[in-house]
Order: structure tokens, then sequence, then C-alpha cells
């Protein structure tokens, strides 16, 4: 156990070394990201290579695999540009600190969580500008969360119990908790939000699948009418937006709601629920990084309902947002489905009326993400702008997500069928997060 020990700070190391290293080369933007590319890809290797000697968590290892694979994604999808090293740097910042939360034990998963949250704060700190204010309440809601994780960490149950719920809320977004969430996706700058987008999410999945069997009924309940008030919340607030990263945001906040009514109906968060989380967080950062496309040809504060045309001035763009769209809305043979579909047919329901609104707010996203595929890809061609279809990186970052997209939906079932027996003791003995 000693020597198991060693492996989750050598894990979290892995980042936050290249993030030092990167120090070095801060001058020359083209080696600086191609460092961070390849701290992405070591970390990656070693995390799958050092995963037998880990607690099997109740959710699986695919989470903690998504995450230096979307980092890895989020910086190759990034134009050189000098203004873009502290945000690639700050990418193996974050996770590192991700990483740990997810491995770490006793005090070190906490610890990492708290400068997780951290790290953020002062991100939004440094990044508010004119067009976009700074936001106090996004702020305040990570800073709740650094309560929320300290609390956890000295006071017995009931307490710890529901600060670790609201610190799961924080940072999986569940309505009225949901402001970090949304503010980090759409205030922060180059590689950070569709980095964001898959991090926070899993590491509150991660806490949630240790908390959520301790919470008294009552509690799941109020979770449960939540949840629901999210996912319909959410699917509006996405429909009436003009701005891509807001529809992204409430997109994701209206999916990932629904993890959270199939995890109080079911008191778990199993392999099936990461593969759900996990393959929403990747289909969002995939459109994240084709809308940073567009940005880096026409400007960070482009108009999305100035620019049309694009399927026939930009063919290989067209193909894959097309692609990514049908996977974000939860198509088949795409891993968000698959993950969809395996919670649907293997959990209680104990209301159909909320069986009826997760469907309704799952059909919603075939109408948002479609209309802005539509408004993008097709319509007027104009004259007066320069088009240039996407280069070799871009591309290359936009397929890596199909295809684990692809790959995680035509997976066999049986590989995300969770044995929560099996795991239950060791997990509680072991491996119990944000609790002493």
């Amino acid at each position: 156990m000693k020597d198991g020990a060693f492996i989750p700070w050598l894990l979290a190391g892995i980042p936050l070394l290249g993030a030092l290293v990167n120090l070095a080369i801060w001058s020359n933007p083209n080696r600086l990201k191609l460092s961070s590319i390849i701290w992405s890809v070591i970390s990656l290797g070693a995390t799958v290579g050092a995963s037998g000697q880990l607690v099997t968590p109740p959710e699986g290892f695919l989470p903690l695999y998504l995450l230096p694979l979307a980092a890895v994604v989020s910086i190759l999808g990034q134009p050189i540009h000098k203004d873009h090293r502290l945000s690639w740097n700050m990418t193996l910042v974050v996770l590192g600190c991700g990483v740990g939360a997810l491995t770490g034990q006793d005090l070190s998963s906490p610890l990492f969580l708290i400068a997780l949250f951290a790290s953020i704060m002062l991100l939004l700190y440094r990044h508010h500008t004119a067009l976009w204010p700074i936001s106090w309440w996004g702020i305040g809601s990570f800073g709740l969360g650094i309560l929320c994780a300290v609390i956890s960490l000295v006071a017995g149950p009931p307490l710890s119990s529901v600060t670790s719920l609201l610190t799961c809320a924080i940072l999986l977004p569940l309505v009225p908790f949901h402001d970090g969430y949304l503010t980090a996706l759409t205030r922060l700058p180059g590689s950070l939000p569709s980095f964001i987008v898959v991090l926070l999410p899993i590491v509150g999945l991660h806490g949630l699948a240790t908390v959520m069997p301790t919470v008294p009924d009552v509690v799941a309940w109020t979770v449960s009418l939540f949840a629901l008030a999210g996912a319909l919340y959410g699917a509006i607030k996405a429909l009436v937006q003009s701005r891509i990263r807001l529809l992204l945001a409430y997109g994701s906040l209206s999916f990932l709601s629904m993890l959270w009514w199939f995890s109080a109906a079911t008191r778990t968060a199993s392999p099936r629920a990461a593969l759900l989380v996990g393959t929403v967080g990747l289909a969002t950062c995939g459109l994240l990084v084709a809308w940073q496309v567009i940005r880096t040809r026409y400007g960070d504060d482009v108009d999305p309902q100035a620019i049309s045309g694009l399927a026939s001035a930009m063919p290989q763009y067209a193909v894959l947002l097309s692609l990514l769209a049908l996977a974000a809305m939860g198509l088949p043979p795409f891993g968000v489905f698959a993950g969809f579909m395996g919670l649907l047919l293997n959990s209680p329901f104990p209301s159909s009326v909320g069986l009826l609104i997760t469907l309704v707010a799952w059909l919603a996203a075939s109408w948002y993400i479609m209309q802005m595929v539509q408004r993008l890809l097709f319509g007027a061609r104009r004259q007066d702008l320069r088009y240039t279809d996407v280069l070799a990186m871009e591309r290359a970052s936009l397929w890596i997500v199909l295809l684990v997209l692809l790959a995680l939906g035509l997976a066999p079932a049986t590989l995300f069928a969770s044995d929560q027996a099996s795991h239950a003791s060791t997990v509680v003995s072991g491996h119990v997060t944000w609790n002493r």
C-alpha cells in the first residue's frame, strides 16, 4: 500500500513538472505548445500504465484516461500565438490538480481539489475583459467549493456528506450551483474552456460516486428535483442563445443534469455514468475546439450570426462539425448515445414524469445543436470574408475527438457494466474522498 501511495503523486506531478519546464521556453510559443502536448501525452501514457497500481474507483478508470486526452485535444486545436502561452501552461497545471484529485488518498485528494478551485478562481480574475466583466458569482461559486472541501475534511457526517455533495454540485454542475462552471466555459481563453468542460464534471463525478450512497433519502429526492429542473433549464437557455460558448455551456448543463437524476435514482455513480459524463464533456470539448477555428479566423468576439456558407467554402470543417454535432446530440453510434441508453435501460425510475422530462431535454438538443450547425454551414456565402479550411493541427484535434467518441459508442456494453458489490468494500475502506 505504501508503494502504491506514491503513484498518485507521480501521476499528478508529471503535468505539473511539464508546466515548470515550459517556463524555460516561455519566449518561444512554437516550442511551448509542442512541449505542452508532449507532456500531456506522457501523462496519458503514465496514467494508462500505472492504473493497475491504483485502487479501482466505482466509476472505473475511463474518466482518468480522458483527462490527459482532453488536454492533448484542447492544446492541439489552438493556434500558435504568444497570447495562448498562459492557457497552455495552465492547462497542464489544472490537469495535474485534476489527476491528483482523482487518484489521491487521505488528505492529498481534497488538497488537489482545493488547488484546482483556487487555480480557476485566479484565472477568472486574471482574464476578465471589458467584453466579459469580472464574474463574482463564478468566482464565489468556486470559493464555496473550497469552503465545502475544507469542511468535509474537518467535520464528521452528516455535515461532511452534505458539503461533499455541494462540492460535487459545483464541479458536476447542478442548478443552482452552476455559475462557476458556466463562467469558466465562457470567460477563460485559449485551451482552458475546452479542457475544463471535461475536467470539472469528471472530478465531480468521482466525488459523487463516494458521497451519493451515504446521503439520506430526502436529500436524494431533493437532488432529483434540482436535476429535472436543471435539465429543462439548460435546454431552454440553450435554445435562446446566440453566443456559441453559452449555447454549449447550457447544453452540457442540461445533459449533465440528467446524470444527476440517474444517480439520485440509483444512489450510485457507475462506469455507465462515467461513460455519459466523459462523452458529453468530450463532445462539448470538440465543439468548443471547432468554434475556436472560427474565432481564430474572424476574431474572439465574432458574431456567429455573421458567419454562414461554410459548407461550400470549408468542406473539411463542415464534415467534422457535422459529425461532432451528431455525437453531441446523443445519436448513435457515438459514445453519448451509448452512455445515455446504458443508464436509461439499467436504472430504476421512481417517476414517469421525470423520465419524460429527461427525454424532452435530450430531444431538445437536436434542435439547438442542429440550429447552430445550420447557421454556420449553410446560407449565403459572404464575399467579404476570407475562408480558410481547417489546418493540420486543428483537423487532428477534431478527428481525435470523433474517433474516441466512436470507439466508446461501439465498445461492448459489458465493458461499462458496473459491479458495485466488488468495488464497494475496497472503495469505502481505502479510498474515501473529501471525508475523513
